[in-house]
């Protein structure tokens, strides 16, 4: 079992260093080799842009009181939002040591996102070429798979995003993550483009009538990132 910790409410900036000097200080040494671990935390509202993040993506951010910080990171992706009351989970793995490779790391992340969601009755969806998780509007409780080709005008009709993924590996060890939306402010999405994608809906549990506490929330997709990102 990977040993989880809850950061509870946690800045942005801070938990971001402290996850690239433990990834940079762990040794592979198998007699004395760091342990994996699984941070779970929500950030303050802060705005982060990826390593590719565009600044048009990000459409408005007005001085004064309402204004969130914006913070350049080295993970993948563009630009997105975090919150109190988003679940964020930054695996620190060893992929070598664990025996996989990214491909399959970020496949079984989102395998944790979608166990954790139909969990509580909501199926989320994969959709090609863009990372994250997706569920139906008119529908987040239906099973049914998406079908049919995608529309390439609009390869997200129909659907909100409710979980974000965005992650960094050096040296075969991985760290940011991945955010699960459950009962929080959605209005500074209007702010961007999220993940680079215009138009593009985001949406959280609660807005899809699931009342679930951040606390089962953030224990839930724990338990599944473990088990899915097992050996």
């Amino acid at each position: 079992m990977t040993k989880t910790l809850n950061l509870g409410l946690a800045p942005y900036e801070p938990t971001m260093a402290a996850m690239q000097a433990f990834t940079e200080q762990r040794t592979a040494n198998p007699s004395d080799a760091t342990p994996d671990e699984i941070w779970v935390c929500q950030h303050p509202p802060v705005f982060t842009q990826g390593l590719a993040g565009k600044a048009e993506h990000l459409l408005f951010n007005p001085p004064g009181p309402d204004h969130i910080p914006v913070v350049q990171t080295n993970r993948g992706g563009q630009v997105t939002y975090h919150g109190p009351g988003q679940v964020v989970a930054y695996p620190l793995l060893d992929l070598k040591r664990r025996g996989y490779f990214v491909k399959e790391y970020v496949y079984r992340v989102e395998q944790a996102v979608l166990r954790t969601l139909q969990d509580l009755g909501v199926t989320g969806h994969r959709v090609a070429g863009a990372p994250g998780i997706y569920v139906r509007l008119d529908d987040p409780f239906a099973h049914a798979a998406l079908t049919g080709p995608t529309d390439p005008a609009d390869p997200f009709r129909g659907l909100g995003k409710v979980a974000a993924l965005g992650i960094k590996v050096s040296r075969h060890c991985t760290y940011h993550g991945v955010a699960l939306n459950v009962a929080m402010d959605l209005a500074p999405y209007g702010r961007i483009n999220p993940c680079g994608y215009n138009g593009l809906k985001t949406v959280d549990l609660a807005s899809l009538g699931v009342h679930v506490s951040w606390d089962e929330a953030a224990a839930r997709l724990a338990q599944h990132l473990d088990s899915f990102l097992a050996p």
